[in-house]
């Protein structure tokens, strides 16, 4: 009878190297899948462990501009942020993984489809409801779930001895306390000492950005322009160089801002299952390119489309990426109505960074004349009659009058 197929979500590290070699002692036949997001990772040599600990083969695909240009743009495009804070670095890297690894999945006729996820956190959710939408018919095996797993591992210590008795390659250095996601656009960390909300995270846990206190003393200028709320273009550098490929650009941008400290966040968030989590999360070029774009929209956009979509569409579709349901008819939805709201987002937008800082010097825009300098100046009367402001005062005047008198009446304090 022909062994059960399964494409393992395989990281090279000592978790998915001791579920690997799990899989195979309980009969299954592994297919191992690595995803390139951009995270500093050496893929051969993960691959050769994977095929010497006896995987049947092993898939590396390059997914950075995929990541950038339909994850990481769009995001820009809504300036997309969970709890006023978080930029999603995570989650946006998760649909374009699960769909990769579905197609691996079907091109080697994979039954089933496996990671490495813990039972507490977000990616098990993103991962699966992504897996379940894209392929019906997968099953999934989520050992971290299942109790005759976590209960043999029930520790790091558990997972060496293991190791060891498998002849699985463990690296001798000391495991940092703490976790780590790494990808194109942000790295996080968490767990271990950073469960303590109030432990200062150590300085040499910060992986990408320089410490601000560290950066250059002297600042950095650069412009970014934007076509349709895209990033089209960064000149920098005292010769103005020009960046115009989107995954140039946002490699650019990383740059820029890793050796200038920006993008630093330290948060406690609210997971999709319901339990609060400590993060710490550098996203250095995602943050200047959100930036930009979020002063841009304020010279270029009308007030009531810029309105409705901080309140409805920024909210849902950063919560659908946090919830891992970008695969959904919802997702759609707000996609389209992105795409509507950024008609009129082009100009371009002077930066800089200095220390951990970024600062906007200036914004223009060649099509978007919503902005009337004559018309906003206090020292020009142009087109607009101050006149007219008393009417206007008026009505809305009308029912806070009557709130007022209200109040009067009862004798409460305003």
């Amino acid at each position: 009878m022909a062994r059960e197929k399964v494409c393992l979500a395989y990281s090279g590290g000592l978790d998915t190297s001791c579920i690997l070699a799990w899989l195979i002692e309980k009969g299954y036949d592994v297919v191992c899948f690595m995803a390139d997001v951009g995270q500093e990772e050496d893929f051969e040599v993960a691959k050769q462990k994977a095929l010497k600990i006896g995987a049947k083969e092993v898939y590396v695909e390059d997914l950075r501009r995929e990541f950038v240009e339909e994850l990481c743009f769009p995001a820009i495009q809504c300036n997309a942020v969970y709890e006023n804070i978080y930029l999603l670095g995570t989650s946006l890297a998760r649909p374009v993984i699960a769909r990769a690894q579905i197609s691996v999945a079907q091109r080697t006729s994979c039954t089933l489809v496996s990671h490495g996820c813990t039972g507490k956190g977000n990616d098990q959710v993103r991962f699966e409801l992504a897996f379940y939408a894209l392929q019906p018919s997968i099953k999934v095996i989520a050992p971290w779930r299942l109790p005759e797993f976590y209960n043999r591992f029930a520790g790091r210590n558990d997972l060496l001895e293991y190791a060891e008795q498998q002849k699985i390659p463990v690296t001798s250095t000391k495991s940092k306390p703490w976790s780590m996601d790494e990808n194109l656009a942000h790295c996080s960390y968490e767990a271990g000492i950073l469960e303590d909300p109030d432990t200062t995270p150590p300085s040499d846990m910060w992986k990408l950005t320089v410490d601000p206190e560290k950066a250059p003393n002297t600042a950095e200028d650069f412009t970014l322009a934007f076509e349709k709320g895209l990033p089209v273009k960064l000149t920098h550098g005292k010769d103005s160089k020009t960046v115009t490929d989107p995954l140039d650009l946002f490699l650019t941008a990383n740059a820029i801002a890793r050796r200038h400290g920006v993008g630093r966040v330290d948060i406690v968030e609210n997971r999709f299952i319901g339990i609060k989590s400590r993060g710490c999360y550098e996203t250095p070029g995602l943050t200047m390119l959100r930036s930009a774009h979020v002063d841009l929209e304020g010279l270029v956009l009308d007030r009531e489309v810029r309105a409705l979509r901080d309140q409805f569409v920024t909210f849902n579709y950063s919560k659908i990426l946090y919830n891992g349901l970008y695969f959904s008819p919802e997702r759609e939805f707000l996609e389209a109505s992105i795409v509507a709201s950024q008609k009129n987002v082009n100009g371009q937008v002077r930066c800089r960074v200095y220390k951990g800082q970024m600062s906007i010097l200036g914004r223009s825009s060649d099509t978007e004349k919503l902005y009337d300098a004559e018309e906003s100046s206090m020292d020009e009367i142009s087109g607009f009659a101050p006149t007219d402001t008393t009417g206007f005062i008026g009505v809305q005047a009308i029912r806070l009058k009557k709130y007022g008198a209200k109040k009067a009446e009862k004798g409460e304090r305003m």
